[in-house]
């Protein structure tokens, strides 16, 4: 059966297009968007994507249209919510290092919401927001210390991590915010981690900072919104689905009687399984302890096995026995260049390889290492098909360096 995206074949689409190849479906994208719309309807959320998992300008463009507001973290990231037709007052800025002139540009373009991360940035945004003659609104990010059990390089909750105010520190830095003539504290935030299974750890994350909410209001501090991050996984292998209503159905015990609005920060679980990545075998080596398939994408194309240790399903598109134990491997030179390990599969030079799962982390962490050129990334709906990226060239490398002596 011949693979298809949409109503297209995958092979198709290499043969047009080349490979490595990122195909995103625009139904799939739609279809997780609605789920988080139908699933939190009781709470009539704030859905800001997070533009980190996958930043393409039609991407956000269509979320956008969805209405979807936007979480993010550089200057960058709001410039291309912007360019993409995103509204600003929808746009969230997290982060723990904000500049001065990030600060200054989101106070100028007019974003709902700072996600400040420490009493540094706090003064920070202050200072710029009374040299600008305004007044920044501002939610904390609280440290729950809530373990998400996820991979340690995605847990962000617990008291180790770089980011966010730990809870012991919390009310004071509320206070503190609270006391500073420029600001304006409108809400409360946490991001525990990402890929997460099990639900239960956003729960326990929300009952602790409500806690947190009461206190602050018998000091009016009166909160407008709760931000619980993003975090919810996919399933890339033998994962359990994540319970989506059992997230909505519990925040919706712990909210529906408060006045507090809901803003969540889906990434990952809105693009993640809407993009495959295909990719060309070049050479099957047969090694002495090892068989590697070696194909034409790379850990520029998709860092996170490398990274993560992930695991992304690949499959041939042509039907193949028998199979054998390998690695897929890149044209990179690091032993760590790999797409999978001890897999196993059946392929010859010239066949096109599915890596499934690869719509988030996949093109928004692309390099050039190697001086290689990022790959196109294409947009299917039905039948038709978008270039929402071009494939670099040679020449695009180096374009802004100067080979000076």
């Amino acid at each position: 059966m011949t693979k298809m995206c949409e109503q297209i074949s995958f092979e198709d689409l290499a043969q047009q297009f080349g490979t490595p190849l990122y195909v995103y479906s625009q139904n799939e994208l739609s279809t997780a968007f609605s789920r988080y719309q139908q699933t939190f309807s009781a709470l009539k959320p704030l859905i800001c994507y997070a533009v980190k998992a996958n930043s393409n300008l039609s991407i956000l463009r269509h979320f956008a249209q969805l209405g979807s507001g936007f979480d993010t973290v550089s200057g960058g990231e709001i410039a291309r919510v912007l360019a993409a037709g995103g509204a600003a007052d929808k746009i969230i800025y997290s982060g723990v290092g904000k500049s001065v002139a990030e600060i200054e540009y989101a106070l100028t373009v007019g974003i709902k919401c700072f996600n400040v991360e420490s009493l540094p940035e706090l003064d920070r945004i202050n200072e710029v927001a009374q040299r600008l003659n305004k007044v920044a609104p501002i939610s904390l990010r609280i440290n729950p210390d809530v373990d998400a059990k996820t991979h340690p390089y995605i847990s962000t909750g617990l008291k180790a991590n770089k980011f966010g105010i730990a809870m012991s520190d919390a009310e004071r830095a509320f206070v503190y915010a609270h006391s500073l003539p420029a600001l304006k504290v409108i809400g409360i935030d946490c991001h525990i981690g990402s890929q997460l299974i099990d639900l239960s750890p956003l729960i326990e994350a929300c009952e602790r900072l409500l806690i947190l909410v009461d206190k602050l209001a018998q000091q009016n501090i009166v909160l407008q919104h709760i931000d619980l991050g993003g975090g919810v996984g996919i399933v890339y292998h033998e994962e359990q689905t994540p319970d989506l209503h059992f997230y909505a159905d519990e925040l919706t015990k712990l909210l529906q009687q408060r006045s507090l609005n809901l803003i969540i920060e889906p990434g990952r679980s809105l693009v993640g399984q809407a993009g495959t990545l295909l990719t060309r075998v070049e050479y099957v080596k047969q090694g002495e302890e090892k068989n590697f398939v070696i194909v034409d994408a790379a850990m520029n194309d998709l860092i996170r096995p490398t990274l993560y240790e992930a695991y992304h399903h690949i499959e041939n598109t042509v039907f193949r026995q028998p199979e054998i134990l390998v690695d897929v491997v890149g044209p990179i030179c690091e032993t760590g260049d790999f797409l999978a390990q001890n897999r196993m599969l059946a392929a010859e030079q010239g066949d096109l390889l599915l890596v499934h799962g690869a719509g988030a982390y996949a093109a928004s962490m692309a390099s050039n290492y190697n001086s290689r050129c990022r790959a196109a990334e294409i947009l299917v709906n039905g039948k038709e098909v978008k270039l929402i990226r071009e494939r670099e060239k040679i020449d695009d490398l180096f374009a802004n360096e100067r080979a000076l002596l």
